[in-house]
């Protein structure tokens, strides 16, 4: 790795837990801001690399409300001056839109220090792929870009490994975040990086939120011109790690140290994956097409005090018929995978 990487580049291909942050809203549907700045504490302090914000978990709907540069500010204050580290906090801000509002957002994002921009690319739907690249490129001279494979179920596109191989020979593609939860589609995102010869520049995190220990631990294997290459993902960048945080910094930590280990994979961390993908299909409200899926987030983060409510900008976004229900008997099954006791601890400073 070259002398000159910066750092917080160089946290990032060593891989981070990086929540999603959500949006914080009072009854009346307009932003907390105290409570916002608490779940950016709470991330901090439980341990993430840093922050994606103004993403799919923060509600596309900010721009529409004029909140989106208040948000990202909000989280660029709080990695800034939240019991400084040594370490960078890595921040990556939501982008979206079409080129002119997305390039707008880009630049939004630079002043306030962002590192790099993660790339939405559903209000491009129906673009042909050289209009796709087209628009990637455009973002990329404005601000170190992460790739998205947003899952079609809310809004991404289907993008194949050809797709994949060009945008990840655009110059300032850092990343990938890979959530298209589907393993097919997964495997696509793998080949186009390899076929660009692109392994070892861009950096592959999990977005498949039903798959995350698994995806963490296993050595993609592609081939390249008759020869195998193999990838893995370092990190996440998860909406579902927008709770339980600090339980999912030591969850990524022990995958590191199986990964590391190059030994044979520990069973009770394989079966990990199933018990944290039961989480998740509560959380994200599976059963109804991932309808509550942001609502479910939030309904984890009220009962633990950091929201006052589950509110969404769109009052028509809530949770669903059951879904309260199916946390409930997570949240019971599954209580060693949560944080409660960390969150009680520190609820009352982070509010401060």
């Amino acid at each position: 790795m070259a002398n000159d990487t910066p750092d917080w580049l160089r946290s990032l291909r060593e891989g981070l837990a990086i929540p999603a942050h959500p949006l914080a809203l009072t009854a009346r549907r307009e932003l907390d801001e105290r409570r916002q700045r608490a779940l950016a504490r709470y991330y901090l302090d439980a341990g993430s690399g840093g922050l994606a914000v103004g993403v799919h978990t923060t509600q596309f709907a900010i721009r529409e409300r004029g909140l989106y540069e208040p948000v990202l500010r909000i989280a660029a204050e709080v990695a800034r001056d939240w019991k400084p580290s040594s370490k960078p906090r890595v921040l990556i801000a939501g982008l979206s839109g079409r080129t002119e509002q997305a390039v707008g957002e880009a630049r939004i994002a630079r002043g306030l220090g962002y590192h790099a921009g993660l790339l939405s690319l559903a209000a491009m739907k129906g673009a042909d792929e050289d209009a796709l690249i087209e628009h990637c490129t455009a973002l990329a001279r404005e601000i170190p870009l992460v790739g998205f494979y947003l899952q079609p179920a809310v809004g991404g596109l289907h993008l194949g490994p050809r797709f994949w191989t060009r945008f990840a020979a655009i110059d300032n593609v850092v990343a990938i975040k890979v959530a298209p939860f589907n393993r097919y589609r997964t495997l696509d995102v793998m080949r186009g990086v390899a076929e660009a010869g692109a392994e070892d520049r861009v950096t592959l995190y999990t977005g498949n939120d039903d798959h995350i220990v698994l995806d963490l631990i296993t050595p993609f294997t592609v081939m390249r011109e008759g020869r195998p290459v193999t990838l893995r993902f370092r990190g996440g960048l998860l909406g579902h790690w927008s709770v339980w945080t600090s339980r999912a910094v030591e969850l990524l930590a022990r995958c590191h140290v199986a990964v590391q280990g190059g030994g044979p994979v520990d069973p009770e961390l394989l079966a990990l994956d199933s018990r944290v993908t039961d989480c998740n299909a509560a959380f994200f409200d599976v059963a109804n097409d991932f309808h509550g899926c942001i609502a479910g987030c939030h309904e984890v983060l009220r009962r633990q005090g950091l929201l006052e409510g589950i509110w969404c900008l769109d009052p028509h976004e809530g949770l669903s018929p059951g879904q309260r229900e199916e946390i409930d008997r997570v949240l019971a099954q599954h209580r060693d995978l949560g944080d409660d006791d960390f969150v009680a601890a520190h609820l009352a400073e982070w509010l401060g």
